[in-house]
This record gives C-alpha cells, structure tokens and sequence, in this order.
C-alpha cells in the first residue's frame, strides 16, 4: 500500500481510524532544526475532530508524541517518529458497515483490492490518517521558513456555491483563524456556517474548495518532464481523502483566455529582480517555480458518509440500505485547510532540500 511520499525529505504514515495510534516517520529532515511538540501541536489542533459545531463531534485531543529523531530539543538528522494516540473510537458504531457498502467511499474499492478491510471508520481510509501529514508539515513548514522564509498559508475559498473574496497576497494566518470555517472574508464565513449547519441537521454533507499560496518561494525549484513541481504538488494535494480536483495559477479558467491574454509578461523591479506583471501561471512555469508566489487550488467533495438512508449493497452483491451511523464531517474544508497547507509544505521541502542538498542547509 503507498503510504510514503517524497524523495529527500520523505515521510510515511501509519495507523487507522480506529486502531491503537496514527502518526509518521520522516526521513531526511536536516540536523540541527529546533523543534517542540507544542509547535506540532499547533497544526494538529487546527486539523483535530470536535473543535466546532460544523466538524464531527468526536473527541480527540490529537496529543502528539516525538518517539524518535530529537535530542534536547534538536533533531539529530535521523528519522523523525511522530504518534497520536486514539482515545475516542467508537468501532461498534460501523459493526453494520462490515457487511454493507458506504456509498462513494473506499469499502467496496478496498475489499476489491485486498480481500479485506478494516470497516471501523474507515481505516486506512479515514481522514485520521492525516494526522501524520499535517505533523510532517509542521516540520516542513519550519524548515522552508528557516532556510528560505517560505510562507504558506491556506483557507476555504468556496463552499458549495457560496465564495469567498480573498488576496492570496496579504491573507494572513490570522484573518485565516478569524473563525469556525476558517475563510478570511468574513461576510462569506457566516453564510458559509450557517448552511454547514443546516446541511448538518438534516443529515448530509458538502463540498468546496481550499486555496492555498506559498509566498517567498524561491526561483528554481521543481525538474523538468516528470518530476515538474506542479505534477508534484498536484499528487501531493491530490492524495488527501476526498480530493476531485486540482488547479494551479489560472487553472480550469485559463483555456479561456488567448494565449496573449494569458501569458505573463516579465519586467525588471527596482531592485533589478526579474518578475512577471501578472501571475497567471501560479508561480511555476515549464515546472521548475519562477519566484512568483505559488498559487494553487484543491475541490474537496461531500462527506461520503452520511445520516441519510442510501441504496447500496451488502459484500455478497445483495440489495440493501444504509442510513451510516458514527460521527462525521457535515463539511470536511475547515479541517482541510490545514492538511492542504501541510502536503504543499512537504513538497516544497522536498524540492528544496533537492535542490540545494540536505547537508549543510541547517548548519550555523
């Protein structure tokens, strides 16, 4: 099963939703860089169940664990463990879902794959597996801000039809934890809670969309043909659960646009610093990045499982019904801000450390 991801700064995640622990092992993070659970634990609470009225109501603290790879407050340039304990799970609330298949979900796909799965949440499957993602972000978002002054930052652009006004240029992580729904413009937050509450009352779900940019990001980094860093971020980005679509710079929008319309015309700042009047390519260009800010979008879909009665099939092909029971995410993009943020981080880590070499970008 592909559970790891990156090639220099490389991490693997482990665990199921209602298994013993979740968490992550990194490989190739640089000696020498200060980091604290507390710091960790910052990313997992924004990611972490229960935290507002329009998330699932489970109950996690989400207490992160450095097993390894750190020596009195350092890593030492080994492998990083990171573990979170589950505490709140619930397995007999899915006993009905180990004979009957959730429609749009990983059940059927998985039993066709492997023969077997673990029906409680979802396993492998569950959005708690990203646990160890966004703590690998939080390293490789220290890192990227260490070496490079890399900033990324994430919100909820869109939910169902309702979007948000946002400049990806000045948005801020504070305008971003302005509220539950974490969407900068304010005006768009309230109508954006209000139907996340509706929808979650009469038992089902939504999608949107989360945006996300990288600013500072230096010239240079991505390879060319199979490795572009657009290809990769999109494979990051696309990897998450519930993930439909991806978009960079202009996106789905520019195909309708001339090619003179389009393109981004370069110009000398005052500093004499080549840079391009407009940035409709979302700072990559020809897949390596252009020093422009890094501008990218991810459609995330309903919540698979829902409280509504549903036709499905048992695992023998009979007919049947499913109304899911457990806890669940009306709406999934307020918890995805921060696993979004963090699978862009961890790429752009990685290409960082490939381009500049892992040895010495730490060292005083």
């Amino acid at each position: 099963m592909g559970s790891t991801i990156g090639n220099l700064f490389k991490i693997s995640t482990f665990g199921e939703s209602h298994g013993g622990a979740v968490g992550v092992i990194i490989d190739g993070c640089p000696p020498q860089l200060e980091i604290s659970e507390a710091e960790i634990q910052f990313e997992l609470d924004r990611r972490r169940p229960g935290q507002s009225k329009i998330t699932t109501p489970r109950r996690e603290t989400d207490t992160c664990e450095i097993l390894s790879g750190v020596f009195e407050g350092k890593t030492l340039g080994t492998s990083l463990a990171i573990v979170v304990r589950n505490k709140d799970a619930r397995p007999q609330d899915y006993s009905e879902m180990a004979v009957k298949y959730r429609p749009s979900h990983a059940d059927a796909t998985y039993d066709a794959k492997y023969g077997i799965r673990n029906w409680q949440g979802g396993g492998r499957a569950s959005a708690r597996e990203t646990i160890g993602r966004v703590a690998a972000g939080a390293i490789a978002k220290k890192i990227l801000q260490q070496v490079a002054g890399v900033e990324v930052v994430g919100y909820v652009k869109r939910i169902k039809e309702l979007e948000a006004t946002v400049d990806p240029l000045t948005v801020t992580l504070e305008d971003v934890e302005s509220n539950i729904v974490r969407c900068p413009d304010a005006e768009a937050a309230e109508r954006m809670i209000e139907l996340i509450d509706q929808i979650r009352r009469e038992k089902n779900s939504l999608g949107g969309v989360v945006e996300c940019v990288a600013r500072n990001v230096p010239k240079g980094l991505g390879e060319p043909v199979f490795d572009k860093l657009e290809a990769d971020l999109a494979k990051a980005v696309m990897s998450l659960p519930a993930t439909k679509g991806f978009e960079i710079g202009s996106g789905f929008a520019g195909t309708l646009l001339t090619g003179k319309e389009h393109n981004d015309e370069f110009y000398s700042d005052d500093s004499g610093k080549i840079r391009t009047v407009t940035n409709r390519s979302g700072g990559v260009q020809g897949g390596i990045s252009n020093g422009e800010p890094i501008i990218l979008r991810a459609a995330f879909k309903p919540t698979a499982t829902i409280g509504q009665e549903q036709q499905t099939v048992t695992r023998t092909g009979e007919a049947t019904t499913l109304a899911a029971k457990g806890r669940h995410d009306p709406c999934v993009l307020s918890r995805a801000v921060p696993m979004v943020e963090a699978m862009v981080a961890i790429t752009l880590c990685d290409h960082l450390l490939r381009n500049q070499g892992q040895c010495s970008v730490l060292k005083p």
